[in-house]
């Protein structure tokens, strides 16, 4: 009969994660035919004991289940139960007794117990099917607790987000103070920069991890939709409302909301998502229950909401609720070296996820991704340089497979192939001058030279400086 009831259940269990089971049991017959059974499944760890004292010497492993026997001579099962309980309470115990007693069930149940299997002619089948059910759980805990890790790491923002310029470096401070306190947090920045990346970086960095994540990008609902979208709708709240549906704030209770491009909500949604924002509470469309919400809100637009704000675009109220932590992403012009950087990473991985051949940036190549302004900042380099790899049949990438899109505005000066290293370096430092304002020292920090080579070149008029500059004068 064993046999039967493993083969009825092996092809389930066999493909599932390896278990610890402890047989408590002092009939030293009925232990050794129980703990052979279990060990028909290769994945089963089974250890066997004839009494509580030897039992409670192993306890420290933390089995994943106990099959424990409720009379035992040197222990009752409920003394048993409530010190298996205190020492691994994570531990699923199911109890075997020769007597079907109600009350002592119900009692054990109390204490913790996972189930009560009286000995009868069905004990091997209810044993093995509670034993079934009880692994399954755990695999799937198991996994979950894998993924929730996957996921953080995944999400370690000092590697997902690629750079060590000194923006970049204000950046990662910044969301590292986030991820410790429970602040609202804007991010700004032109499109493209990842500010999505940060908001992730964030949230799964934060005590909120465990719980969800929920993006919304505003601009991508239709108007009349987004408060059914944000708060949820009851049945029959409006045409089409087939059936209740939950809102993204109510699916991101305990979580992270993220409201992407907030600057495109209008006026009298702001208004009620800044009463839902005050009162910590909110009601679906079509009903007048309030929800209470615990919500931490991430926004983020590449426009400038204060001058929103001012053009009477933008609530005033909801603009310094949401305010809270402000982080700018810059552009990748204003990021230095990180082109490089980046463009290394994108290209390792999409080499990697199409099986290509690893492959290097020559001098040229290099030399034309720096000079080019990025108006589709980090998501155009990726774009950029995914091509290239495509285009070259070689582990080097020369700079004719880097294709640039030539009717936007080019950061580079006439780029010839013919260009020494000095005129290179010189041509460089000239384009972070003129759009960062002439700032010497910010310039020398992005590019990692020293701000006297930078003074030197100026007073050999190899670099141009504005003429109202008192750039000299610093």
């Amino acid at each position: 009969m064993w046999h039967d009831i493993f083969s009825k259940f092996e092809f389930a269990i066999m493909k599932q994660e390896p278990i610890s089971i402890f047989v408590v049991e002092d009939d030293a017959v009925y232990s050794k035919v129980l703990a052979h059974f279990l060990s028909l499944n290769p994945d089963f760890r089974v250890k066997k004991f004839t009494s509580a004292k030897e039992f409670l010497k192993s306890i420290h492993e933390k089995p994943d289940i106990i099959t424990l026997d409720y009379s035992l001579p040197d222990s009752t099962g409920d003394r048993l139960l409530s010190q298996i309980k205190q020492m691994s309470p994570e531990t699923k115990v199911i109890v075997i007794s020769g007597q079907e007693d109600i009350k002592i069930a119900v009692d054990l149940f109390r204490k913790g117990a996972h189930d009560y299997i009286v000995k009868d002619e069905d004990t091997q089948e209810r044993l093995w099917i509670c034993i079934n059910n009880i692994r399954e759980n755990i695999t799937l805990k198991k996994e979950l607790a894998s993924l929730q890790q996957e996921v953080q790491q995944k999400y370690n923002f000092n590697k997902v987000i690629i750079g060590n310029s000194a923006p970049m470096k204000q950046v990662f401070n910044l969301i590292q103070r986030a991820a410790s306190a429970n602040i609202t947090v804007s991010i700004t920045g032109d499109t493209g920069t990842g500010k999505d990346l940060v908001a992730k970086a964030i949230h799964f960095n934060s005590d909120r991890k465990k719980f969800p994540f929920v993006p919304v990008n505003v601009a991508a609902i239709p108007k009349d939709l987004l408060e059914s979208e944000l708060f949820g709708h009851e049945k029959g709240a409006f045409t089409g409302a087939i059936a209740r549906r939950i809102g993204k704030f109510e699916e991101a209770h305990k979580g992270t909301l993220f409201l992407d491009e907030i600057s495109e909500m209008d006026l009298n949604m702001q208004a009620k998502v800044l009463r839902v924002l005050q009162e910590q509470e909110l009601s679906r469309v079509g009903s007048n229950e309030l929800i209470k919400i615990n919500v931490r809100i991430i926004v983020a637009t590449h426009s400038n909401l204060l001058e929103q704000v001012r053009r009477g675009r933008f609530r005033e109220d909801l603009y310094y609720r949401l305010l809270g932590l402000p982080i700018y992403m810059p552009p990748l012009r204003e990021r230095g070296n990180d082109i490089l950087l980046i463009a290394k990473h994108f290209i390792d991985q999409f080499c990697e996820e199409n099986s290509l051949c690893k492959k290097n940036l020559d001098v040229e190549a290099k030399k034309k991704l720096m000079l080019y302004s990025y108006p589709g900042n980090v998501r155009e380099l990726k774009s950029i340089v995914e091509l290239a790899c495509v285009m070259s049949d070689s582990e080097e990438i020369t700079e004719e497979h880097i294709q640039l899109n030539t009717q936007t505005h080019h950061a580079g000066k006439n780029h010839s192939n013919s260009f020494t290293l000095k005129q290179y370096t010189t041509q460089l430092i000239q384009h972070y001058l003129d759009i960062n304002d002439y700032d010497v020292l910010k310039v020398a920090e992005l590019l990692n030279i020293g701000k006297s080579t930078i003074y030197r070149m100026i007073s050999n008029k190899e670099l141009q400086i504005h003429r109202n500059s008192d750039i000299l004068n610093e």
